[in-house]
């Protein structure tokens, strides 16, 4: 079954109580099953990755929910899961519409799943990298359940900025809610910091790796971006180290999902899982508290943000 199956079954109320979730895109695997398991009052049982305990999630859907309500078991992982597991989980659902099974599988196997419960009622769904008209249809619906008012031409452009990345222009509809009128490509260009000429990761990285990063800097400049918007990106790229730091103090190794809540490929969070733990945590407070600070006197009226923002660089690298 693909996407556009499952979307005339969800219209059609006629959905099952058991799906298993893959493909390649990951938005879409999370999309879908926050969808179907958005149930109000339901017990859920949730497992990421290697938490998955067979035990514990047969013993979720055997049981009465604890609140007269549904239970619903959701199983994230990377790595497939016995298919016998699988099946159990399945067959609990048949025998019980009060339950609801999601397993969304990360992995790139795709093949294992494709007909795989085809004599069973479950709903087993390929979710594709959306084409330029899913992805403006993806993007409008979420921004009308947040009330959001964005024409189809605005949302190409908040595409575009985001080379056609459809989970990162959704992140950014919240930004919108703030206008209580229709969003236009201007707002979109005020409040939306885009990754389409710049790679503002590798600028990030310059800074952090102590490098001459004039030239990005002269070039993101250049291009229209606002001193304003590089500072938080900074921020926010700084607050996603801080973040695999505390996680790996914790518990060891990263986990992308956990941390981002969404898989990335693993040479991605093993760059971030290195380059977060060549700071203290002291480092980290004083870098966001030199962000913050140098972000609040951009916003003064009669300032020099370049002079700032070059003044904040600076001290990034004599901080690390």
């Amino acid at each position: 079954m693909y996407k556009n199956e499952l979307d005339k079954h969800i219209q059609n109320r006629s959905i099952s109580n058991s799906f298993v979730f893959f493909g390649e895109s990951s938005f879409l695997i999370d999309m879908y099953t926050k969808k179907v398991t958005n149930i109000e009052d339901a017990s859920l049982l949730q497992f990421y990755h290697d938490e998955y305990d067979f035990n514990s999630a047969k013993a979720h859907l055997s049981q009465a929910s604890l609140f007269g309500g549904q239970n619903v078991l959701i199983i994230k992982s990377e790595k497939k899961v016995p298919k016998k597991d699988l099946d159990i989980f399945i067959d609990y659902c048949e025998k019980n519409p009060d339950n609801i099974f999601v397993y969304a599988y990360y992995g790139s196997d795709h093949k294992t799943y494709t007909k795989a419960f085809s004599k069973k009622s479950t709903m087993s769904v390929r979710f594709f990298h959306p084409n330029q008209g899913e992805s403006i249809f993806t993007v409008s619906s979420v921004a009308r359940e947040k009330n959001v008012n964005i024409d189809n031409y605005t949302i190409t452009h908040l595409l575009g900025i985001h080379n056609g990345d459809v989970a990162l222009a959704c992140n950014e509809i919240d930004k919108f809610k703030v206008y209580d009128r229709a969003i236009t490509t201007k707002d979109v260009d005020n409040l939306v910091f885009g990754l389409a000429e710049v790679n503002i990761d590798d600028f990030i990285k310059k800074i952090l790796n102590k490098k001459d990063f004039r030239f990005e800097l002269q070039n993101i400049l250049e291009h229209g971006e606002d001193e304003i918007r590089v500072i938080t990106a900074i921020c926010s790229y700084i607050t996603q180290l801080y973040m695999f730091n505390i996680y790996i103090r914790v518990n060891g190794v990263p986990n992308a999902l956990e941390i981002l809540g969404y898989p990335a490929p693993k040479f991605v969070v093993d760059e971030k899982a290195a380059q977060s733990l060549r700071f203290k945590p002291s480092t980290y407070y004083k870098l966001h508290e030199l962000l913050l600070t140098s972000e609040l006197k951009m916003k003064s009226s009669n300032v020099d943000k370049n002079a700032i923002l070059l003044s904040t660089l600076i001290k990034i690298q004599q901080l690390l």
